[in-house]
């Protein structure tokens, strides 16, 4: 018993562990800031969305090093019952899923339980990104020696637009596009000729048209229109799409290099601050408090925190290892440049929370899923040199 306990906390990779848990712990404080006067209003010590983080980041922890302990092929090899419960819980949406008031078109949320009047809602849509990572890997697996036949090809795109379709349908743009990255990231690991992706780029552009006018609602138009071209809008609406990055972007440039402190920051502080900065608009807290330094010094955490899964996915003995470390990568780091991106008024506002940073039961504790099975392809590979960067043709990734 002594020696298995022993193995086990060998194999763990308390790096990348302890990054993750010292990240959402800084998140937390950001958050804890984020919705601080609105707890003092309340008589609460701590608002509501900051709890439900640490709650649902504590869970998310816990179960990380279990499934850490799990080898991940075996996991891998489950892909039709965690695919499944994903499809399951993603077509519970059109049935029972909630919306938010201002956006009523958005059910993304299921509700899961009430107390004392509060319904805890949980999101699908964060746990399939964790199911794509499996099946997906799966697929790759299957077809790794023939993944650039045109039927492997078309099988895989069909693959990734099941849920990439059903999650536009539940209004849910943001999450849609962060599948999209996905799924071209862990193609192109897993050695898919890059003729295929200019094919899909210029299919792109010729269908960006159809795309524009039929499948995206008003309201994304309006957002996407109101950063690249606001000529297009009047200026009641410009003012009302643009107001949420505004303030975000003016409380950022108000942090300075060293930013005003923890608990204050003149926009944060206040009570018609920004929208929905303890989620979306999370990093216009951490440039306003902790100004350009406590930013740069996000970025870095994120940045080693997707560097060093790479690296375990690189040391992978398989390509559902790779596939999976390089996929939690792409995820994490799709969704760093969006969330920033849409902050700094660069990319328009489409709902995407910050990694480990933004406020999100279902976000901060799915997160930790992912992180659990590359943590699982780090205990299983951890001896094995590190692999070059792509498959291509190969029946075996080791030298002799």
């Amino acid at each position: 018993m002594i020696k298995r306990l022993s193995s086990t906390i060998k194999g763990t990779d308390f790096i990348l562990y302890i990054s993750c848990i010292l990240t959402t712990i800084f998140g937390c404080l950001m958050v804890y800031s984020a919705t601080h006067n609105e707890a003092i209003d309340g008589g609460l010590i701590m608002g509501r969305e900051c709890l439900v983080m640490i709650g649902a980041a504590s869970v998310g922890i816990i179960a990380c090093i279990i499934i850490s302990v799990f080898d991940y092929n075996s996991i891998v090899r489950i892909w039709p019952i965690v695919g499944g419960v994903c499809l399951v819980l993603i077509f519970a949406l059109f049935i029972w899923g909630e919306a938010p008031p201002d956006r009523p078109d958005a059910r993304c949320w299921l509700p899961i339980i009430k107390v004392s009047g509060i319904t805890i809602n949980f999101q699908p849509s964060e746990l399939a990104k964790v199911g794509f990572l499996v099946t997906f890997a799966a697929h790759l697996d299957m077809v790794k020696n023939e993944i650039n036949s045109i039927k492997n090809v078309v099988l895989l795109t069909a693959h990734a637009l099941i849920p990439i379709g059903l999650i536009i349908l539940t209004d849910d743009l943001g999450s849609a596009m962060i599948f999209g990255f996905m799924f071209v990231g862990m193609m192109f690991i897993a050695g898919l000729k890059l003729r295929y992706f200019a094919l899909a780029i210029g299919a792109f552009v010729a269908v960006a048209p159809i795309l524009w006018t039929k499948f995206l609602s008003s309201f994304h138009r309006q957002r996407i229109l109101a950063i690249y071209y606001p000529a297009a809008l009047s200026e009641s609406v410009y003012r009302d799409k643009i107001y949420q990055q505004q303030r975000a972007v003016n409380a950022i440039g108000s942090g300075g290099f060293f930013g005003d402190g923890f608990l204050k920051g003149t926009y944060t502080q206040s009570p018609s601050g920004i929208p929905v900065n303890e989620s979306d608009m999370v990093f216009s807290v951490v440039g306003e408090e902790l100004g350009f330094l406590g930013g740069f010094l996000l970025l870095a955490a994120l940045a080693f925190i997707c560097i060093w899964i790479m690296r375990n996915g690189r040391k992978s003995a398989t390509l559902p290892g790779t596939a999976i470390c390089y996929g939690t990568a792409f995820m994490i780091s799709s969704q760093v440049i969006m969330n920033i991106g849409m902050c700094l008024k660069l990319l328009p506002c489409i709902g995407i929370t910050l990694p480990f940073i933004s406020a999100g039961g279902s976000s901060n504790m799915c997160i930790y899923f992912a992180i659990g099975l590359c943590m699982s392809v780090y205990r299983y590979n951890r001896n094995q040199k590190p692999l070059s960067y792509r498959y291509s043709s190969i029946n075996t990734p080791f030298e002799e």
